[in-house]
């Protein structure tokens, strides 16, 4: 049995394999969801309580204890350094490999770890139509792992990606900023008003608190028009696993 706290609230868990699946009834999840239009065929759908309590904590105890967690070394613009979190990653049969940053993480099964299988049906249910066939998991040990600004923009998730992110444990923030545009940014900042310059530099930012059993969605054209990251916070000390399933093209190059 573990127990931990999470902002004063406590929650008794117990170990071992995760159960059946039993996220927040499907009329409880829309009613709560938030979608934001940010414009151009790009939308994030939020939806904070996707999952009960006591189910996160369940799917937080497996994951923490059972996945095969490393921390790889990457290289980030020419330099290698350690990826400031742990990962795993997951797929179906038969997909190409997935590199990013110069790693080439191996593929687990999901048959490796069945609770997974069981999160996925749950996501699947959550956001009908869509359909995802791998999964990153990423470990955040504290206030010091992060993820910086990019976007999930590789050409075998295909120009309009849908990617699910259900977080677990402490919550964290999540931001989104618009790319500038490389053709007229300079221009614009020249000739706009300093206080209309300001209401577009506010409208083009989005932050998000992603607490314990919750579920970010970004669809269309975000990883295109849109960066996002998860920073440090140095007055973290808890542990957050993050899920971010997606669907890898079969034939990435028949897109081009």
């Amino acid at each position: 049995m573990s127990l931990r706290k999470l902002k004063g609230v406590v929650a008794v868990t117990v170990g071992g394999e995760a159960t059946n699946p039993s996220p927040n009834n499907e009329s409880e999840n829309k009613a709560k969801r938030q979608t934001v239009v940010l414009g151009n065929g790009s939308e994030v759908v939020f939806i904070p309580r996707f999952v009960s309590f006591d189910q996160a904590w369940t799917w937080f105890d497996y994951l923490h204890t059972h996945i095969p967690w490393t921390r790889p070394t990457i290289r980030v613009f020419g330099r290698s350094c350690l990826q400031p979190r742990d990962t795993c990653y997951v797929a179906s049969p038969g997909l190409p490999q997935l590199v990013y940053s110069g790693y080439q993480p191996h593929a687990y099964s999901w048959d490796d770890h069945p609770p997974l299988k069981q999160i996925l049906e749950a996501v699947h249910k959550a956001l009908p139509g869509s359909s995802f066939n791998s999964l990153i998991i990423n470990r955040y040990k504290g206030g010091n792992d992060y993820v910086g600004w990019h976007s999930d923009d590789e050409k075998l998730y295909g120009s309009t990606p849908e990617i699910a992110s259900l977080s677990l444990g402490c919550e964290r923030e999540f931001f989104l900023k618009k790319k500038p545009s490389k053709t007229c940014q300079e221009s614009r900042d020249d000739q706009e008003p300093k206080s209309k310059r300001l209401k577009r530099n506010h409208a083009d930012q989005h932050s998000f608190t992603l607490k314990h059993g919750s579920l970010l969605v970004m669809r269309g054209y975000t990883q295109r028009d849109w960066m996002h990251s998860v920073p440090k916070r140095t007055k973290v000390e808890a542990t957050r696993i993050n899920l971010t399933f997606r669907w890898v093209l079969e034939d990435p190059g028949a897109m081009s």
